[in-house]
């Protein structure tokens, strides 16, 4: 990984992940390694045992621990059942080292989503959870549900989360909102944004209709804000 290293794209990439003092990621490290190389370099270790990807996970550079969850993941998409619980329980034991989006997006629908049965109550637990990444886990994860075609659990959660204070997660709710729409069902969106648009943050919104005709998306983004706790519009 060191040999694929540039420093320009680490400064870069640095400034993009907002590592400065007091942003989301702050103190994050970067080799200047892209993706699709590390995407390369994965693949060319998928079958890494699991204490040398905690090795990876436990760097302080962004594109170890990103390629060590990209083996993660091939691991699980390859495994069968055996194999899926164990690579879901390192992720959750490992899960403070998922610490940016792209990270958790990278992850979440396979290392959670689809690694859940009936019981989803994880999904509640992380979204519960003080942490802005296990809140992201959960939102994220339930992509895999709707690419299945069942959007209940992405309803669920992004109305629990509709209010959260981090722009990130407004970001991951309209996501997963607009996937809705997309994979499931344009009116079953409509229908949930009928009864909650006015009290969603603007981002959320945007994100999430992202897809409309532009008359339509001008009726939802028409929609008087309320007010919230401390007086703010959402």
């Amino acid at each position: 990984m060191r040999a694929l290293a540039s420093a320009e794209k680490a400064r870069g990439l640095a400034g993009f992940f907002k590592t400065g003092p007091g942003q989301y990621g702050e103190g994050d490290r970067f080799l200047g390694v892209t993706v699709p190389r590390q995407r390369r370099v994965a693949r060319n270790h998928r079958d890494l045992p699991f204490a040398e990807t905690a090795q990876l996970l436990h760097s302080p550079h962004h594109e170890d621990r990103l390629t060590g969850l990209l083996i993660l993941v091939d691991r699980f998409r390859r495994g069968g059942p055996m194999e899926r619980r164990r690579c879901h329980a390192f992720y959750l034991k490992h899960l403070d080292r998922v610490n940016n989006w792209d990270l958790v997006d990278a992850t979440a629908p396979d290392l959670v989503g689809a690694a859940l049965g009936r019981d989803r109550s994880l999904l509640d637990r992380l979204a519960g959870s003080p942490h802005l990444w296990r809140r992201r886990v959960a939102m994220v994860a339930t992509f895999h549900f709707t690419r299945e075609g069942d959007a209940e659990p992405a309803l669920r959660l992004a109305r629990r989360l509709l209010t959260d204070p981090h722009d990130l997660m407004h970001k991951a709710v309209g996501w997963m909102l607009r996937e809705v729409g997309k994979r499931v069902s344009v009116r079953t969106l409509e229908s949930f944004l009928r009864r909650h648009a006015a009290r969603m943050p603007r981002t959320a919104l945007r994100y999430a209709i992202e897809r409309f005709p532009e008359p339509r998306r001008r009726a939802f983004l028409n929609t008087p804000p309320v007010l919230v706790r401390g007086g703010k519009k959402r």
